[in-house]
């Protein structure tokens, strides 16, 4: 894999009073996740427009949050993700988009498009980046040694389950969780067979039982840290984002490990969701970001991510750009049964929500 701009949170910090600053006419300042574009694809566009591009990255939605929430963070172009957005349209930190100066949106894909109509209807706000799936990251090899040949790899025990947790932890096979409790509390729910995106509290309550239950077992919590972990085999199991668990297995094969790293989408259910690509309502470069959007909007461009991070696209013209091991990989693009089996976590009020962080720190906390 190639190497991608990281910050610490101090150099990011630095970045938001950096990108106050004034607007550039050959600039475009853009807040993305770590880890989630090609490495050509910011020169390339650079060259295409004559617009300069600064780019910093961030590991967390609430990372984003704060930036936005503060005001003036000076970024053009930002990447939230669907289970933040209609809050942050209703405090009113983003722009209407102008979709007279984004002729690629003709590329999107329709069906997929219509997921997103609870959230922004019309796409007045946003155009979506790419889209996965939450699931299981595990050490195919390891987690069979130590479980057998039926090891549970389809189902959300292999991290819920004392049992095995217990029995993973034992032998040495470090396990983690995303540090969310928003991405972990609703499959914890559909593992015990509730409705994942439940707003009743108890169901909630019961989902932080769960995970408590299994805490000690926990090598960590954190939301990027076991890419890395599972590729170099200090973790064996792993919650986690979609296209970075397809990342750690490229990058284990490509240091001739000794075992492979599998993904699954577990049969209790799973998220399905979306990053998309938004204009603060305060950015300094609105006709720059408004370029860049449609920048990625482009065909080839978009497979051109697609194929670097693992992570499927929203872009119907980009088909043809891809090769056949992408398109045709269900755990990339589900098949249908399994995208029946999805669902897409959407802004819960605030009483549910302040419910949700609450349990969650206790059960970091072990309290």
């Amino acid at each position: 894999m190639g190497n991608i701009h990281k910050l610490s949170a101090a150099v990011v910090a630095i970045s938001f009073a950096a990108a106050a600053s004034a607007a550039h006419a050959n600039e475009v300042r853009v807040f993305n996740w770590s880890d989630y574009i090609a490495p050509e694809t910011l020169e390339k566009f650079t060259e295409r427009t004559g617009i300069e591009v600064t780019y910093d990255v961030y590991d967390s939605n609430e990372t984003l949050d704060a930036a936005l929430l503060a005001g003036r963070s000076g970024y053009d172009v930002v990447v939230p993700s669907t289970h933040y957005f209609t809050r942050q349209i209703s405090a009113g930190v983003y722009q209407p988009l102008n979709p007279e100066l984004l002729p690629n949106l003709s590329n999107l894909n329709a069906e997929l498009m219509a997921n997103l109509e609870g959230i922004d209807a019309g796409g007045e706000y946003s155009v979506p980046y790419m889209w996965g799936t939450n699931g299981l990251g595990y050490n195919v090899d390891r987690v069979r040694e130590i479980l057998g040949d039926d090891a549970p790899v389809d189902s959300w025990a292999l991290l819920f389950d004392p049992e095995i947790t217990t029995a993973l932890s034992d032998a040495g096979c470090g396990l983690s969780m995303l540090d969310s409790g928003d991405e972990m509390l609703s499959p914890a729910m559909a593992y015990l067979g509730l409705d994942p995106l439940s707003e009743n509290i108890e169901d909630l309550e019961a989902g932080g039982e769960l995970i408590a239950g299994v805490r000690n077992n926990m090598t960590y919590f954190h939301s990027s840290r076991y890419v890395a972990d599972l590729a170099n085999g200090d973790i064996c199991v792993a919650a986690g984002y979609s296209g970075d668990i397809f990342q750690a297995a490229e990058r284990a094969e490509e240091a001739g490990r000794d075992f492979s790293v599998g993904y699954s989408i577990p049969k209790e259910g799973a998220a399905l969701w979306f990053d998309l690509m938004a204009v603060p309502a305060d950015a300094p470069n609105t006709e720059n970001a408004h370029a860049f959007i449609n920048f990625i909007l482009d065909p080839e461009i978009a497979a051109e991510i697609t194929e670097y991070v693992r992570y499927a696209n929203p872009n119907a013209a980009a088909n043809e750009y891809l090769s056949e091991e992408i398109l045709n990989d269900p755990a990339i693009y589900p098949e249908t049964d399994t995208m029946q089996n999805l669902y897409v976590a959407i802004e819960k009020p605030q009483n549910v929500q302040r419910a949700r962080t609450r349990i969650w720190n206790r059960v970091k906390s072990g309290r």
